[in-house]
């Protein structure tokens, strides 16, 4: 994939909030629920996490509260190969806590992040390290709706024109309704996605903020910046759209334990792909195959397969692919 300029030098730097979760164990709604299971939660990590199984160094580049939770978060994403060193911690803030809650119309999530340290995340952040020394930014359309502080920080690093930027930029939508309104938050995010090199957007996503009758075709329409914008089907397909033309690949076929987590594992694997230098069409399948490792777990973060069976299934013809999706 040449369609984007992606710096030799340097490392990958995911930014952006993770929480503590708390989620009823076994599975039942919260008000009934006995027994909580305390794991750890946030998209930009969980790209992190996915890149360094991947072989990709990784930096995560966030700020906690000086609290235990703090100290969980940090050693939960430390322990899967990620960089933590740059990690603010904040004496006077605390750590974000989401609730899942789960129900038989799909888990509900409760947040208790305003205030938080990682809320408190600012523009001054493009100036320093890591990210002054970065080949990409990894973003997410969670963090502009934290607070206005973590939109001028997004602002701040897609500023400069993508010729003249000394990173390249990433950027997955990922429209969180919990925290802001699609009214609110569809003009803002369509602006960031669009001054950035590769993009994630989930179709319904799309259409739930621009247009409710969007094909795929039709968002790369209203993204026409980036090199790369990448449109999720559900568990059907992902296109890749480049200025070269687009290209599909079906889904795997797979058992759903739970699906959170499997957009920022698809986009790690994505990535991951970019930074190899691989086709378009390796790409999104590498995309597909982390996604898998996610949607299998109730956890965010799965197991990838060894990398001789992820090299097999890279390698197969798109006949055989086809097989391997019921299509």
């Amino acid at each position: 994939m040449n369609t984007v300029r992606i710096p030799a030098q340097g490392q990958v730097v995911c930014v952006g909030e993770t929480m503590a979760a708390l989620t009823p164990d076994p599975p039942e709604p919260l008000e009934r629920a006995e027994h909580l299971r305390l794991a750890v939660a946030g998209a930009e990590s969980n790209v992190a996490m996915y890149l360094a199984d991947h072989g990709i160094p990784a930096t995560w580049l966030s700020a906690v509260g000086d609290d235990p939770l703090g100290r969980r978060v940090l050693a939960a994403v430390s322990s899967a190969g990620v960089d933590v060193s740059y990690v603010r911690t904040d004496p006077h803030r605390p750590t974000g806590l989401m609730v899942k809650n789960p129900g038989p119309e799909g888990t509900r999530v409760h947040y208790y992040r305003s205030g938080s340290a990682a809320s408190a995340l600012g523009p001054d952040l493009v100036h320093q390290e890591p990210v002054t020394t970065a080949r990409l930014l990894h973003f997410s359309g969670i963090t502009p709706a934290l607070s206005a502080s973590c939109r001028a920080l997004l602002d701040r690093a897609l500023e400069p024109p993508a010729a003249r930027r000394p990173y390249a930029v990433s950027f997955d939508v990922n429209h969180r309704a919990a925290l802001w309104s699609a009214d609110v938050a569809a003009p803002v995010l369509r602006r960031l996605a669009n001054r950035a090199d590769i993009v994630f957007v989930g179709l319904d996503e799309a259409q739930g903020l621009w247009g409710s009758d969007l094909t795929a075709d039709d968002v790369r329409d209203l993204l026409p910046g980036p090199g790369i914008v990448v449109v999720k089907d559900g568990s059907r397909t992902a296109t890749a759209f480049t200025p070269e033309g687009p290209a599909t690949v079906p889904a795997l076929r797979t058992r759903v334990v739970e699906p959170v987590g499997a957009g920022d594992a698809f986009a790690a694997g994505f990535l991951a792909g970019v930074l190899r230098g691989e086709t378009l069409t390796r790409g999104l399948r590498l995309g597909h195959i982390t996604a898998v490792s996610a949607l299998q777990v109730t956890a965010d973060h799965g197991t990838l397969p060894p990398p001789r069976e992820t090299e097999r299934s890279l390698s197969l013809s798109d006949e055989e692919w086809q097989s391997l999706t019921g299509r």
